[in-house]
């Protein structure tokens, strides 16, 4: 998911040297990307100056992320998301589940690394490509959160429910991403993530009355 890095648990087992030595490179091309982006926008930056900044080879930037989109989309953390979902009690309700994980990923994400997860979602609404790719890449973490229903909940993980509760919650949450950098991020984005949970778990909510007409 774009803009949330949740922790991972603390039981979980250390990574070894190589692993390691991947997600370090991972991220020193994400930092380069960053900076190059903020210094010169995201069209007039390429591939050849972001392994030069990170000081790595173009090839070793392919073989880490396929496109220059996948550098600003992709995070480690849809695992990790995963293994906190499992890590709930078995007897919580599921959209008390979802909350609780969603809540602890904004805060060990959007409020530690505020400035690129504004960056991130900036892009996402103004460089089609980035936004078209972020669409592609929603289907993966759709069929996570089916795996992690169908584990909790005992059912299909295939089944035509459980599909689309969990592409109604990613597609819920890229647009919250969208609203949040379409508005300037002015809004708390935990606040919004709330709206957003409380629509798929209860509907719309009735019209304001400066709405009625």
């Amino acid at each position: 998911m774009t803009a949330a890095r949740p922790t991972a648990p603390t039981d979980r087992p250390p990574l070894g040297l190589r692993e390691r030595k991947k997600i370090k490179t991972r991220e020193a091309i994400r930092t380069a990307t960053y900076a190059l982006v903020e210094e010169q926008g995201y069209d007039a930056t390429t591939i050849e100056q972001i392994a030069d900044r990170a000081e790595v080879s173009p090839s070793t930037v392919f073989r880490y992320f396929p496109t220059k989109e996948d550098i600003v989309l992709t995070d480690e953390y849809d695992p990790i998301l995963l293994e906190e979902l499992r890590a709930r009690p078995a007897d919580e309700p599921w959209p008390d589940t979802i909350r609780y994980v969603l809540r602890k990923a904004v805060r060990t994400g959007i409020e530690e690394d505020l400035e690129v997860a504004r960056l991130r979602t900036h892009l996402m609404v103004q460089i089609p490509a980035v936004r078209s790719r972020m669409m592609e890449s929603m289907s993966v973490t759709g069929r996570m959160l089916c795996t992690a229903i169908g584990e909790r909940t005992g059912r299909d993980p295939g089944s035509l429910e459980v599909r689309v509760w969990a592409m109604s919650l990613v597609g819920g949450l890229m647009e919250t991403s969208l609203y949040w950098a379409e508005n300037d991020h002015r809004d708390d984005f935990a606040e919004l993530v709330d709206r957003t949970l409380d629509v798929l778990q209860h509907g719309l909510p009735k019209e304001t009355a400066e709405h009625t007409p």
